[in-house]
């Protein structure tokens, strides 16, 4: 038997209209802080660096704390009042 081919009813999409909904403010976003990097340099990179630096520099260091600026200070003294 042979059944007739139909094609399904055409049906019309209509659009969904649906009312706008309540639109809520966006929260506030906080302000991230801002990244820092650290940078530690090699016991060797650090004795370059304290033997390259000036008198000037060192008494600066020394002024501000620094144990071994003062070290070093000292024994400048030191050595330059055995030279006299």
């Amino acid at each position: 038997m042979v059944s007739p081919v139909t094609s399904p009813p055409q049906v019309q999409a209509q659009a969904a209209v649906q009312p706008p909904a309540a639109r809520q403010p966006a929260p506030a976003e906080k302000p991230q802080p801002a990244a820092t990097d650290t940078v530690k340099i090699s016991v060797a990179a650090q004795a370059l660096q304290e033997a390259t630096e000036t008198q000037a520099q060192t008494a600066k260091e020394a002024g501000s704390g620094d144990a071994q600026a003062q070290r070093l200070q000292a024994k400048e003294a030191a050595a330059h009042a055995v030279t006299k």
